[in-house]
């Protein structure tokens, strides 16, 4: 059996078209024949709330003129319109909070606001010259492996910062947008040190890394650096923005996970563990 997927956006994130849908991705979960299916909306944020805790110098927040905030009480009656339609299919409610550890307060007051099962710590965006903006622009005027190391820097940060979420997710989000006609294929052994350095510190704090089939997938090399470093789950996450996603990939992603050391865990609802 596939496992869990930990990682899906319908028509309540802000970043999804037309086609997203939370029952189509119902749907396609039992298509596919998932055990369970998360629905981890973005919540990200324009601009500095109460309780956040932003960068030295307050930087100005750029490249969200589409972010909305997330329709709570709207989001949370779908998810229940869902469980009743879909009894088979365990169905999770979940946010994925951009930079949790710059906005703290913003994020809490989301989150007191319904009863959220799954959370995910993400980071898009990082500070360059007094401005917050997000990674994938940045290669436009800066070396790609700066961006990548500054990334991973930040990333640092969030998981020493926050201890909102449960999961890491994408941890290597640079790669999807690197610029591979300027400077070739993405170098990923020569970033080892800082994947390692990252993953310690997640695994000190006893939360789960996302395998996200979304990006390039995960090579068994970085997964294994996980596994070396101390991790102890892996969760399994599409990041799917439109039914047809969901699950994608989850087949090789398995044997990449399985490869690296990990184990389906407790039941067919649990991470992957050591």
């Amino acid at each position: 059996m596939l496992p869990s997927d930990n990682h899906v956006h319908s028509e309540f994130s802000w970043d999804t078209g037309v086609n997203a849908s939370m029952e189509g991705a119902c749907r396609r979960a039992v298509e596919v024949g998932l055990p369970a299916i998360a629905f981890t909306e973005h919540v990200d944020f324009t601009g500095w709330g109460d309780d956040d805790r932003p960068p030295a110098g307050e930087p100005t927040i750029t490249t969200r003129e589409r972010v909305r905030p997330l329709d709570v009480d709207g989001y949370l009656a779908s998810i229940e319109r869902c469980r009743d339609q879909f009894p088979g299919l365990r169905i999770l409610s979940g946010i994925e909070a951009g930079e949790p550890h710059h906005f703290a307060g913003s994020v809490a007051a989301v989150l007191r606001r319904g009863r959220f099962d799954r959370v995910l710590g993400s980071l898009h965006s990082v500070v360059d010259d007094g401005r917050l903006v997000a990674v994938d622009r940045q290669y436009g005027y800066r070396p790609g492996a700066d961006v990548v190391r500054d990334y991973f820097g930040e990333m640092l940060r969030l998981i020493e910062g926050s201890d909102v979420f449960q999961v890491l997710a994408h941890c290597d989000f640079p790669r999807r947008y690197w610029p591979k006609k300027r400077e070739g294929e993405y170098p990923e052994a020569d970033f080892e040190e800082e994947y390692r350095t990252v993953f310690r510190a997640l695994a000190a704090s006893g939360r789960a890394l996302e395998f996200n089939t979304s990006s390039p997938l995960a090579s068994v090399a970085q997964m294994r650096w996980w596994f070396e470093e101390g991790g102890g789950a892996v969760s399994f996450g599409s990041d799917a923005h439109q039914p047809l996603r969901v699950g994608a990939q989850f087949e090789v992603a398995v044997d990449v996970v399985e490869a690296a050391g990990f184990r389906p865990g407790r039941d067919e609802y649990d991470f992957w563990r050591r």
